[in-house]
């Protein structure tokens, strides 16, 4: 299987429809679908069937970027001023016990273990730090992805928002404190000096942060003149693709600057933003299947000696500890809702594209360094943290909804559009109209218009199959001439069928149909073999409808 080449075209569709079934797969088993994602990954990538190569995955680099930025983008919609106005304080404290919790905790644990095998302090003590650096990273991607899997909502979903955009920054400002001191301590000549190194650092940060106000002023200006949602949409993702174009070319965080741009955007023009997050969100969906797929495909795993398998375990369970420590006390100091301090902790295992990222940067910059004869620090390094990559992304997932779950969150963000998708047409339907026959005088049904909050009456034949519709605007020219209600049926004036709808169509599919034929009401059948009425559909009534299901779930919740 090795030996096989497949197209681009054709990779993307096996990752996309191979992602789609597994994560319906780890659905049904009540795990969140990115874990399906990313095992269907590692199934077809190098440690798996060999349908995905390193050079093909090398080769989706611009493609992860996008995806990156997508999220980053979607991310910072999340994040209005209100809500750091609210929780700043919160936020800050969490986000410092939770990073410098696990950068503590694993930094001290590969410094021993790592002296244990090459006896020597100083390599110790570089790869301590930047194994320390990589692990204070949270990846927002699969976290985010399984709160708006489950439709969470709420304070711990708002936190756990901010503190996996913000995390990015920390992660950063200590990775570059930790090469610097590893190049310092093992003497290497192509290193600089910590001021020099977090200088740098803050240079990349401040300029991803003014690259996307950047790109967010000019957005934000450009939608008021496109009030179309497609043309908002095309010019959306034309800017985000600009954003993370220059932030790699720069170098800099292109998930600070994309976040930066949504974040921008939600304060600005909160009201006229709200529907484009929606539609992004909607549009990324197989990019994102994509790109989790493309994390699993990279987990390549062979090739390790086994001491290394006791650095991964001690990594992994340490990471743990000290993020769900260092989040405990971080909310408890600042005084954080309950929820928070007991569930924050836990949803912040998940390790991704920047923990990643980070040990490629420092495979290369490390390479010189030898840790044992056949591997320097920098291959040390990235096969740590692809190896614990794979185990937290499996986890991860798994406790962040264990954790808005148990903190009662689930599916308090459901919005209108999520209750119209679940709903049928028979679901709202109004069936308590009584048809008209084709034989019945006009007087009646006039009397029948004056008394019923309908405007749309279906009209059947003697056999009750549904052969027209008579509504109120036909009835405006009769209006004026009474003597003809005597004379004149129903059958005379209706309108022949052309449209209506079938009771098991999705609601929100139905109401789509309705706004393009502009039609106010419109008859629904029980099937099309049959043909008989079962109700009739006006949206004025199925908004209503929707809104009091919204009201209930939510409450419910």
């Amino acid at each position: 299987m090795h030996g096989i080449e497949l197209g681009v075209l054709a990779l993307l569709g096996i990752c996309v429809a191979g992602g789609v079934v597994a994560a319906w797969i780890f659905q049904k088993l009540k795990v969140p679908q990115v874990v399906g994602y990313i095992v269907f990954g590692v199934l077809i990538g190098d440690t798996g069937l060999g349908l995905l190569h390193p050079a093909d995955i090398a080769a989706f680099g611009s493609f992860n970027n996008f995806a990156l930025g997508l999220i980053g983008f979607l991310v910072g919609g999340e994040l209005s001023g209100d809500i750091f106005k609210k929780y700043g304080k919160q936020f800050t404290a969490m986000l410092l016990g939770e990073g410098m919790g696990a950068f503590l905790l694993v930094g001290v644990a590969s410094t021993l273990i790592v002296n244990m095998v090459v006896h020597d302090w100083a390599i110790a003590i570089a790869a301590g730090v930047v194994f320390g650096a990589i692990a204070s990273a949270t990846d927002p991607a699969s976290t985010i992805s399984v709160l708006w899997e489950y439709r969470a909502g709420g304070v711990l979903s708002t936190a756990v928002v901010a503190i996996v955009a913000l995390d990015d920054a920390l992660a950063m400002t200590l990775y570059g404190l930790g090469t610097s001191v590893a190049n310092i301590l093992t003497q290497s000549g192509e290193g600089e000096s910590i001021a020099m190194s977090l200088l740098h650092t803050f240079i990349d940060l401040g300029g991803a942060v003014f690259l996307g106000i950047l790109c967010g002023f000019v957005l934000n200006a450009m939608m008021h003149y496109l009030p179309q949602t497609e043309k908002r949409l095309g010019i959306s993702i034309g800017v985000l693709l600009l954003c993370v174009g220059l932030a790699v070319t720069l170098k800099m965080d292109l998930i600070l600057a994309t976040m930066t741009v949504g974040i921008v955007l939600i304060n600005m023009a909160p009201k006229r933003s709200h529907k484009l997050f929606e539609t992004v969100r909607s549009f990324s969906t197989p990019i994102y299947i994509v790109f989790f797929v493309l994390v699993g495909a990279r987990l390549s795993l062979g090739n390790m000696p086994p001491w290394v398998w006791g650095l991964v375990a001690s990594y992994v369970v340490l990471r743990s500890i000290g993020k769900w420590a260092g989040a405990y006390l971080g909310a408890r100091v600042s005084k954080a809702d309950k929820a928070v301090q007991n569930y924050m902790g836990m949803t912040l295992f998940a390790q991704g594209g920047v923990a990643v990222g980070l040990s490629i940067v420092a495979s290369q910059n490390l390479q010189h360094i030898e840790v044992v004869d056949g591997m320097s620090l920098g291959d040390m390094i990235i096969f740590t943290v692809t190896a614990t990559t794979l185990c937290v992304q499996l986890i991860g997932p798994a406790f962040t909804k264990l954790a808005i779950t148990k903190a009662g969150e689930v599916g308090r963000n459901v919005t209108e559009e999520d209750v119209m998708a679940e709903l049928k047409v028979a679901d709202v339907a109004d069936t308590g109209i009584v048809p008209l026959q084709e034989g019945t005088p006009l007087d009646l049904v006039v009397q029948g218009f004056a008394e019923q909050d309908t405007f749309v009456y279906p009209v059947v034949s003697e056999d009750g199959k549904i052969v027209g519709v008579l509504t109120f605007d036909m009835l405006k020219e009769l209006l004026m001439d009474r003597d003809t209600w005597h004379w004149l049926v129903v059958g005379d004036v209706m309108q022949p069928l052309e449209e209506r709808l079938l009771s098991q169509t999705s609601l929100a599919e139905a109401l789509l149909d309705m706004n393009n034929l502009q039609a106010e009401a419109l008859p629904v059948i029980d099937n099309a073999e049959n043909g008989k009425l079962y109700g009739v559909l006006d949206q004025r009534m199925a908004r209503r409808k929707v809104s009091a299901e919204l009201v209930r779930r939510q409450t419910a919740a």
